[in-house]
């Protein structure tokens, strides 16, 4: 089954009861049992809910995988998967990633007795050198956020295996349409499912997919115990969602594409960080890994400060200024004092992420109107 395919038919069967096309939203705390221990599958809706696992069928699907694992939101997944660890584990993370994730591992994991150890993924080197007998899970973002770096799912997965050690992607910048990253060798993908895989802003979700039934029972275990669970309201609106993915996903790539050619052509712009250039350092493992290269792109400004940037901000229209991505409609944000505040300035600053980058999640309106609002913006803009 193609991808196309299965966004709307794979693990989605008609409704047994009524025939209905769409999963019902089976909107119930709890089921009535035959007898003790005699049920249909369903005791209590935290453990289990007929919407959820449909939807949770559909995701291990478009992720070739074998098991998926719902959460109330994209931070309950990092949450989980580092519940895997245990006290005096190590991680070694990209040093270029999410603000959210960053802070989960800082502020709370280290509290009880992991370690964490961020380092340029772009080669194998600075991976290796932190390696010792207490590290047991490598995590990537890839094109990481917001500096759209590529890392080498394969190279590091191989790596990995070497010295036992588990390896889980981010890959919500991506999607599942245009990358697997359990078919490159991870053992654990995760998403913010809020973002390309929901794709319409209304609805905060996570999921987990895995290959291996043990992870996966301990993930299980992880969801009905802590109780960080979507509701079937929510998983309703992802599996809508999904449905649409493919295209959602073509039309943002091609307009990120040529909005990224407008910016490079731009005298305003001093770089712009989009892994389709040839240029780009990333560019070939890209093409290799990915099936298109996205609706992200960053790019700083000339004149590089935060008022700078905020004057090409506040003068947008069609691209809102938010967070969060992925959506149909095209959002514009600040990551140094939005989605990446709660990194200290100077590891910012290491990463490139200067005060003037501005962060675009480029959607499906049409690519004109979009370049229009942005060369408005920057003539709006008084340096």
């Amino acid at each position: 089954m193609r991808f196309g395919t299965k966004v709307i038919h794979a693990g989605i069967e008609p409704d047994a009861s009524t025939g209905a096309i769409m999963t019902p939203i089976f909107q119930t705390s709890t089921y009535v049992q035959e007898a003790i221990g005699v049920n249909k599958g369903f005791e209590y809706a935290r453990t289990k809910n007929p919407t959820r696992s449909v939807l949770e069928k559909n995701l291990a699907a478009l992720e070739n995988g074998k098991f998926g694992v719902c959460f109330s939101s994209g931070m309950a997944a990092v949450d989980a998967v580092m519940k895997l660890m245990s006290n005096g584990d190590e991680v070694i993370s990209t040093n270029d990633l999410y603000g959210g994730s960053y802070r989960t591992f800082v502020k709370i994991f280290e509290r009880f007795g992991m370690k964490f150890h961020f380092v340029p993924m772009n080669g194998l080197e600075q991976i290796e050198a932190k390696i010792n007998k207490n590290t047991k899970m490598l995590w990537l973002e890839t094109p990481t956020n917001p500096m759209l770096n590529i890392i080498d799912i394969k190279a590091i997965c191989s790596l990995a295996k070497a010295h036992n050690i588990m390896v889980c992607v981010d890959n919500t910048f991506a999607s599942p349409y245009l990358q697997n990253p359990l078919d490159l060798g991870a053992d654990i993908v995760v998403h913010s499912a809020t973002k390309y895989i929901g794709g319409h802003s209304d609805v905060i979700h996570g999921a987990v997919i895995c290959k291996d039934e043990e992870i996966a029972e301990q993930l299980y275990f992880l969801q009905k115990s802590t109780g960080a669970v979507p509701g079937p309201q929510d998983c309703f609106l992802v599996l809508r969602g999904i449905k649409t993915l493919h295209l959602r996903m073509e039309r943002a790539c091609q307009n990120a594409r040529q909005i990224a050619e407008f910016l490079k052509g731009n005298d305003k712009i001093q770089r712009v960080f989009y892994p389709g250039f040839a240029e780009h350092p990333g560019h070939a493992i890209a093409k290799a890994q990915m099936r298109d290269f996205g609706g992200m792109l960053s790019f700083t400004l000339k004149e590089d400060t935060l008022q700078g940037a905020s004057k090409v901000m506040e003068n947008t229209r069609l691209f809102s200024l938010a967070e969060s991505l992925g959506g149909v409609e095209s959002l514009i944000g600040h990551p140094p004092t939005m989605t990446h505040g709660s990194i200290p300035r100077t590891d910012r600053l290491a990463v490139g992420m200067t005060d003037s980058l501005i962060r675009l999640s480029v959607g499906i309106e049409d690519v004109k109107d979009l370049i229009d609002d942005l060369d408005r913006a920057f003539r709006n803009h008084r340096a």
